[in-house]
């Protein structure tokens, strides 16, 4: 048996982006076969499709000859935390746009996913169903069809897309609160609940219930309390950050093609899971088991960017 054991780079992955990341070529269908025959075992049991990883876990892969010609050494350049026939969900590193900007096409997700999947023999064009700001990291949905995007859109305008983002805010916050603050003279609502408090940094869990341009952001500022690294709204700088300390953490929503509920989490990127070390210290292994533990809100309406 091949074993692996979870680092933070893998914490709230799903064992099927992990084993993406182990052998990229390797179809959907054998991986799933993998999974259901019992070739992969975590903490030395049989698991299912959907199971969360979190750190320490340990995962053993049954060597065989076709898995040994599909593992690779390094990680695909694309971190895929889901993919079928129809989506994509990506985890977008902060510092990236989702779309092209006239400034930097080099750094369009869309662009990128799309050159990553020519390459490995299944071109594609993909469309955002969500999108978050360059400086924003995790989650991005991408629809692979006009129809899976009309389904995924039609869904967002008339329930929302379930979301939890996880930020670090200067200042001390209240145990859990939501603020209530027109945005472009619409009515604009974000909740939130601390999941630790610093000396000057708090760690919030976050859940916009509407969507409007830089919602999250704007709020935390107006409130006295910026996004960690949010130059443009009053944050404090923080180096090597490569970002703003805001993380698209899990989005939940039915698959346009079959209906099943999908809940998908995004590890969180290097700068932050350092910056969370400076700020919780010592209780960061138990601020790691908190993400699992969060709970979904209502769906928020259609997001701009946040």
């Amino acid at each position: 048996m091949l074993t692996y054991t979870i680092t933070e780079a893998d914490h709230c992955r799903q064992i099927e982006s992990f084993l993406h990341n182990l052998m990229p070529a390797a179809t959907r269908g054998y991986m799933q076969k993998l999974i259901r025959s019992g070739h992969i075992l975590v903490n030395g049991s049989n698991i299912a499709a959907d199971l969360t990883l979190k750190v320490s876990d340990l995962v053993e892969l049954k060597e065989s000859g076709r898995t040994a010609a599909l593992l690779r050494e390094s990680r695909p350049l694309v971190d895929f935390l889901y993919e079928d026939d129809v989506i994509a969900v990506v985890n977008k590193e902060p510092g990236r746009s989702v779309h092209n900007t006239a400034e930097d096409t080099g750094m369009d997700l869309v662009l990128h996913c799309e050159g990553y999947m020519e390459r490995r023999g299944t071109p594609c064009k993909l469309r955002p169903v969500n999108r978050l700001d360059r400086g924003t990291s995790g989650a991005v949905i991408l629809a692979k069809s006009p129809t899976a995007a009309g389904i995924m859109g039609r869904f967002i305008r008339e329930v929302g897309l379930s979301k939890i983002y996880l930020a670090v805010v200067a200042g001390k916050v209240d145990v859990e609160g939501e603020i209530n603050l027109p945005l472009e003279g619409k009515d604009s609502l974000t909740r939130y609940s601390r999941l630790f408090q610093g000396d000057d940094a708090a760690v919030v869990a976050v859940y916009p219930v509407t969507g409007r341009m830089h919602q999250i952001r704007k709020h935390f500022s107006i409130f006295g309390h910026p996004v960690v690294g949010d130059k443009r709204y009053g944050g404090p700088v923080i180096k090597g950050l490569g970002g703003h300390a805001l993380h698209a953490l899990a989005v939940a929503f039915p698959n346009p093609a079959t209906g099943e509920e999908m809940k998908v989490f995004a590890p969180l990127p290097k700068g932050l899971m350092a910056l969370l070390q400076d700020v919780v210290g010592s209780s960061l292994n138990n601020l790691m088991d908190d993400l699992l533990k969060l709970e979904f809100s209502t769906g928020s309406s259609p997001e701009l960017s946040v």
